[in-house]
């Protein structure tokens, strides 16, 4: 491991090796990970400081993770003639900053901090490629406000199998949920990139998969130690990057294998504080959107934020309008115009809501729109009613429209036009003053009405009337 260089681990990580073979039986994936990267280190260890594990791990894990690690490095010195293994402040870290965040260097001796000029940052359930350092470090010495990630393939759960990613890079993105999710490269990016090996500006995150220059991540703020355990953090941190002045690449030539387990191993009930957070320093009056599709975040207690907005100004960071209109242009924003998103209910059926819930998270085209019992919390109920007469699930991405045409009185989402796309005409419905939702293509009107097999209200195409079953609003809340 260069002197140059320190590596912050975070649990159940593997090292994939292209030479040779070692096995180890009876530990995590968190220690089998720190054997194999620190056999994995440079050859010439006399020029070497000690290798320096930072760890951040569950107070209640850290007593066997480091005697494991203890164990072996009195192995593994004489076989491969290594420097000794520097466990200090392994429990100390873990128990000062917030469980799988890195916190502020300061808090680590100073000494040892001056030795260090990039860091290389490495999220839970990982394995790494060789030579990352070789393709991320002049990307860093060339431009210091660079945050360089990685190509994200897939470790099986259950056979550590390396499946990889055979398809094109994809970037990050998010929703109005601020949910993370995953997009193919935009045409303007394609186009502004000269070869296949040029970096991709992506965004987003997935998060603590990243290489950064330390004193530009000491400047930036390092990570906002309010948050805890994780979730959200890597949004706020691509916000900040962008609205402050650096970029965020992926670099397509270098691959981390990520083990995606079925349940993560520790709760994430601050997922959401950490979200309202980012929502809070860094989006401005957007806030409002995310604050919408999510009524309870604003209840959320999310601690106190007034150091983070100084950091803000301080940096005399771009504000998140400037973020979308330049960096995430393909995120459709959201008109939200009152009296038309939330809720949308029915007067002859006033308990219940449109509603919307796909069994598949990745495809959300296809399905048919219920009426189900309103119940407030937005996401699934939340829709809005566009200028472009759309009617928008957009809590998730993609967004999907309401669909109808002559072969099926049934409402199904399909996804929504691209911004500057023209609406499909059967995705046209014109809110009337009266109430009604008149479908322009088939000339009928939306009306709620029971299933006569099943007994289940839904909505459907029938001609017009005054019922009340064909009248409308919006709710924003209970």
């Amino acid at each position: 491991m260069s002197k140059k260089h320190r590596i912050f681990l975070s649990p159940w990580m593997l090292w994939k090796r292209k030479k040779g073979l070692c096995l180890v039986l009876g530990v995590s994936v968190t220690v089998l990970f720190v054997f194999l990267v620190l056999d994995s280190g440079e050859q010439d260890h006399s020029k070497s400081p000690k290798n320096q594990v930072i760890n951040q791990h569950e107070p209640r894990e850290e007593p066997k993770f480091q005697h494991k690690l203890q164990d072996y490095d009195q192995l593994r010195r004489p076989v491969y003639e290594k420097p000794p293994l520097d466990l200090n402040g392994l429990g100390e870290l873990g128990r000062a900053v917030r469980l799988n965040l890195v916190g502020k260097e300061k808090e680590l001796e100073e000494e040892s901090i001056k030795k260090h000029q990039i860091n290389i940052y490495l999220s839970d359930k990982i394995s790494l490629h060789r030579r990352l350092e070789e393709r991320w470090n002049p990307i860093i010495r060339e431009k210091e406000t660079a945050v360089v990630c990685p190509v994200i393939d897939v470790i099986d759960w259950n056979t550590f199998e390396y499946l990889g990613n055979a398809g094109e890079p994809q970037i990050g993105g998010f929703d109005w949920r601020l949910v993370f999710t995953w997009h193919v490269v935009p045409q303007r990016e394609q186009a502004r990139r000269r070869s296949a090996i040029d970096v991709i500006s992506s965004p987003t995150m997935a998060g603590g998969l990243f290489s950064v220059s330390k004193k530009y991540f000491e400047y930036l703020g390092s990570y906002d130690t309010g948050m805890e355990v994780w979730g959200g953090e890597n949004l706020e941190f691509s916000f900040r990057i962008w609205q402050c002045g650096g970029s965020l690449e992926v670099h397509p030539c270098s691959h981390v294998g990520h083990v995606f387990p079925r349940q993560a191993p520790y709760s994430r009930s601050k997922a959401l504080a950490n979200s309202v957070r980012a929502a809070e320093v860094w989006m401005d009056e957007y806030k409002e959107l995310y604050y919408h599709r999510n009524p309870h975040a604003r209840k959320e207690p999310y601690g106190d934020v007034t150091e983070r907005r100084e950091l803000r100004n301080k940096l005399q960071c771009k504000d998140f309008k400037w973020f979308l209109e330049n960096v995430y242009q393909e995120l459709h924003v959201p008109e939200d115009k009152p009296n038309h998103f939330g809720m949308l209910k029915n007067k002859g059926m006033e308990h219940f809501c449109f509603d919307y819930n796909p069994p598949n998270e990745n495809d959300i085209s296809g399905q048919k729109i219920i009426l189900y019992p309103c119940h407030g919390m937005g996401q699934n109920q939340f829709f809005e009613y566009t200028t472009y007469h759309e009617i928008r699930y957009n809590t998730r991405h993609p967004e999907g429209c309401a669909s109808a045409d002559f072969d099926s009185d049934q409402l199904t989402i399909y996804l929504c036009r691209n911004n500057g796309q023209s609406v499909p005409e059967n995705q046209k419905f014109i809110f009337r003053e009266d109430g009604t939702l008149f479908h322009e293509k088939t000339q009928k009107c939306v009306q709620a009405e029971r299933n006569v097999q099943t007994g289940n209200p839904e909505p459907v195409l029938r001609m017009c009337s005054e019922s009340s079953y064909q009248k409308w609003f919006f709710q924003e809340r209970h």
